[in-house]
């Protein structure tokens, strides 16, 4: 398939989307499954529009898929407002630490007892799988950032933490892969640096770059009251990518330091805000009247510019301006490879995966929330709610595209590629379908129980 041809098919389908978008709210299915049911159909198993083998577009799926976390990341980073020590925090905690070793375990030995893959590999398959999508979970993340519900507050914090805490177990599962077997040499060493350094590291990195831009952008922003025409975008990016690139050069984890950018970002406006629980960006319209149409084309400044030089008005803009900015970018991101996926699994789904991902969604994710949650954190239904929501996603095929351009043979790679790619499009399918009506049910229970 040619570029022209790409065009013409991203095209129509954004044209579907645009046109049909009313309807598609009224339906119980997410937008996700409909891209991927796209993919399919001018795929392979549909009517052969496009086709593709993953291992001869791993290299820039690999760029790609990372740009979509990356953004994704950061948005999320933005949404979580609630200082750090907040109890909405902890169960995030727990989620993104013992549940996903948990998942990589389960998923580790079903693997290996069950389909007979090496050790090796069976630990890189749980650990590609192990992380909840920041991407594909946004229905099921906080609403905005007033939003303090501990369900949908620790699947956020899960999705922002474990994008990149799951990172060390891919890298060693491709290094027990080139190893043969454990030795004490090279696991002491994976582990002094990829986790015990590269872990709080990326972090603070992040945290701390992202809240002194922050800062420096507001106070500017205030008090040359430039808040109406500041691209802020541009600011956002320069974020992302600093945080990224500062962590890498550090030995760090550039995912943790990207998400860790944007929680410090927010931290910046709630010191602008004095610490008021209203998210500033909520105030603009009331604080600023016809603050939006003043972006979009010049006007006369002359009453507002007081209002202009209040830092808690520049943080608000700062605020509104990236989460749209983000916001529209990941959809757009989510649209392409989510229609790659469908292409993709047409070529190289995997039956095995039906078995593998049903334990996985049904049994070893829902067990360990269970076993491993406190009651004080979620209670036992939001913990089978939590269970059911780990889904896959971009994440997943990111990590997938680094293992595979990073030494996998290729009988390995071609194993791992359709587990992968067929667990993540059966959670896509199951999720899809199930997302709304269950976040339906969630939120009726909530509001009897208040």
């Amino acid at each position: 398939m040619n570029f022209l041809e790409w065009m013409a098919v991203l095209g129509v389908l954004l044209l579907i989307l645009a046109l049909a978008s009313a309807f598609l709210r009224w339906l119980p299915i997410t937008t996700s499954l409909i891209y991927l049911g796209f993919g399919v159909l001018i795929g392979q198993l549909g009517i052969g529009l496009w086709e593709m083998e993953f291992l001869h577009i791993a290299g820039w799926m690999e760029h790609l898929t990372e740009v979509a976390v990356l953004v994704s990341l950061f948005v999320s980073g933005l949404k979580l407002r609630m200082p750090l020590r907040h109890p909405a925090w902890k169960s995030a905690y727990v989620l993104a630490g013992p549940v996903m070793l948990a998942c990589i375990g389960g998923v580790t030995l079903l693997c290996h007892y069950v389909f007979g893959l090496s050790w090796g590999v069976a630990v890189l398959i749980g650990a590609i799988l192990a992380p909840t999508d920041p991407v594909l979970a946004s229905l099921v993340q906080v609403n905005d950032a007033r939003d303090s519900d501990r369900l949908r507050y620790g699947l956020s914090g899960e999705a922002g933490f474990n994008d990149g805490t799951a990172f060390p177990f891919v890298v060693f599962g491709l290094m027990l892969i080139a190893q043969g077997q454990l030795e004490a040499d090279w696991v002491g060493e994976w582990a002094l640096h990829r986790l015990l350094w590269a872990v709080p590291a990326g972090l603070l990195i992040g945290f701390l770059l992202g809240k002194l831009v922050g800062r420096v952008a507001i106070y500017l922003r205030a008090r040359h009251t430039d808040t109406a025409m500041s691209p802020n975008d541009s600011l956002a990016l320069a974020l992302i990518a600093l945080a990224y690139v500062g962590a890498e050069l550090a030995g760090a984890w550039g995912f943790l330091a990207v998400f860790a950018a944007g929680l410090g970002l927010r931290h910046a406006e709630i010191a602008a805000a004095d610490d008021s629980a209203t998210p500033s960006e909520e105030l603009i319209n009331d604080a600023v009247p016809h603050l939006a149409e003043g972006r979009l084309a010049p006007r006369a400044l002359s009453l507002d510019d007081r209002q202009l030089g209040q830092p808690r008005v520049a943080a608000g803009v700062l605020m509104g301006d990236v989460l749209a900015f983000g916001g529209q970018l990941e959809r757009s991101l989510e649209v392409l490879l989510v229609t790659m996926l469908g292409v993709l699994v047409s070529v190289h789904w995997d039956w095995r995966a039906v078995p593998l991902g049903l334990a996985l969604f049904l049994l070893i994710r829902p067990l360990s929330v269970l076993l491993l949650m406190p009651r004080r954190y979620l209670d036992r239904g939001q913990c089978l709610t939590a269970g059911w929501f780990g889904i896959r996603g971009i994440g997943s095929l990111y990590y997938l595209s680094y293992a595979v351009t990073h030494g996998l043979l290729p009988d390995e790679a071609q194993t791992i590629i359709g587990l992968v790619l067929s667990v993540v499009a059966l959670s896509i399918v199951l999720h899809g379908l199930s997302t709304q009506p269950l976040l339906r049910r969630y939120e009726r229970s909530r509001g009897a129980a208040d």
